[in-house]
């Protein structure tokens, strides 16, 4: 296992979720964090729960909406102000709408294009150069099952834009590669967030989200010559197509 002491990771959608774990796992870990959310407000009650003193590793916290194009630039250089590195991206942030592929309204299709596709891509390209300076850059990818397959009707909408989100992150695995960054995508099925409260799947059955951040925070702990390019992390038997 690597060290990553003194090493900075941002996380995109952290005020809740899989994001809010995956934060209080790698805060745990020894990691500082840039924390990114549309609320400013909500990180902070996010925080709470582990920021439990002044003495841990850093963690900072900025506006981040994936829909503005010139977010991923804008938090890049405020986290690199604060912290004066970037090791790790956690692309994280992500919104589903539900509805069928003939009624899907368009507003929504371009929300869910702008968050879950192009906003992923808009972060790496703002940090690329501080993760490659870092030697052992990581880019954390959370992409959904749904963008591994297509379930019935269940949000083709929404399959869609996980299905690019995997296209890009493997595009970008093979780019970096040589530059020492190291790409997972994390496919999670049913996590259980206030996202999937009106799924009709038993919450009792469903992932916790503080089992799939323990995850990530191994797979970040592990060298350069140890890379898991996909995470897949199901609640039941899967037929990948």
């Amino acid at each position: 296992m690597r060290d990553i002491t003194g090493c900075v990771a941002m996380i995109s959608g952290a005020n809740r979720g899989i994001g809010e774990a995956i934060a209080a796992a790698l805060h745990a870990d020894g990691w500082a964090l840039s924390l990114g959310a549309r609320s400013l407000a909500s990180l902070e009650a996010s925080v709470a729960s582990y920021r439990t003193d002044d003495h841990g590793p850093a963690i900072t916290l900025h506006r981040h909406d994936a829909t503005d194009p010139e977010a991923a630039a804008r938090w890049t250089a405020e986290t690199v102000a604060a912290h004066g590195r970037i090791d790790c991206l956690v692309n994280n942030a992500g919104v589903a709408h539900t509805g069928g592929i003939f009624d899907t309204p368009e507003a929504a299709l371009d929300e869910m294009w702008e968050v879950n596709a192009k906003g992923p891509l808009r972060m790496i390209r703002a940090t690329l150069d501080h993760l490659r300076r870092s030697g052992e850059g990581r880019i954390v990818n959370v992409i959904s099952m749904s963008g591994k397959r297509v379930r019935g009707t269940f949000a083709p909408g929404y399959a869609m834009t996980k299905h690019a989100a995997t296209a890009m992150h493997h595009a970008v695995r093979h780019a970096t590669f040589g530059d020492g960054i190291r790409c997972t995508a994390v496919c999670p099925g049913f996590v259980q967030t206030d996202m999937t409260a009106d799924s009709g799947v038993d919450p009792s059955l469903m992932i916790q989200p503080e089992d799939l951040a323990a995850a990530v925070a191994t797979i970040l702990r592990l060298p350069n010559t140890a890379s898991v390019a996909e995470l897949l992390v199901t609640i039941e038997p899967e037929t990948i197509a």
